[in-house]
């Protein structure tokens, strides 16, 4: 993996903990890959390790540093199975053992899964009031949560949603997908 101007690729661990990305990342495989991926809800990841995201911002780390011998004992089971299935399997029981430590639920993970599930469409100060913190307040929360702020987020869950419009749709310009959006009509 290398970054965009970085010349040579970095070798990296078989558990990777992926914080917010704004910066393309290359990938070079010398051999058929399998790979399975977790993503979190807004602020899941910080609840379940605690550590602020913006620390983790455009940045891969090794799972072993953060959760231990537990990660190499599931590296090799995952190294043993004969399909993606049981590869699932493993890493959901995994998580699922993780629950238990997680922080509780908070009003602002509650407005963040709300400003998600509204594809970004959500004033600020609609999703600080629902997060029951000013806006001030509210906008730290979401760097330590999210590791960005909230308009950031917004934003790209907006770009997000016309893109995967495009890739459903080819045949519309962006010009009509971006009308679209700013009338927040959708296509059939």
């Amino acid at each position: 993996m290398n970054r965009v101007g970085e010349m040579d690729f970095n070798k990296q661990p078989l558990a990777v903990l992926v914080g917010p990305q704004l910066t393309r990342v290359n990938v070079k495989v010398h051999k058929q890959i399998t790979a399975i991926g977790v993503d979190f809800l807004p602020g899941g990841m910080f609840r379940m390790l605690g550590i602020p995201m913006h620390e983790f911002f455009d940045g891969g780390f090794d799972a072993l540093d953060f959760f231990g011998s537990e990660i190499r004992i599931i590296n090799d089971q995952l190294q043993q199975v004969s399909n993606l299935v049981e590869g699932k399997n493993i890493v959901e029981k995994f998580l699922l053992k993780q629950v238990a430590s997680v922080k509780e639920i908070l009003p602002i993970d509650s407005a963040m899964r709300m400003l998600l599930s509204n594809n970004g469409n959500m004033t600020m100060e609609k999703a600080a009031s629902l997060s029951c913190l000013s806006l001030k307040q509210f906008e730290r929360k979401c760097q330590e949560r999210i590791g960005m702020n909230p308009k950031l987020y917004a934003r790209i869950l907006r770009f997000s949603n016309a893109y995967r419009l495009h890739e459903a749709s080819p045949q519309l310009s962006w010009i009509e997908i971006a009308y679209a959006f700013s009338k927040h009509l959708t296509f059939g």
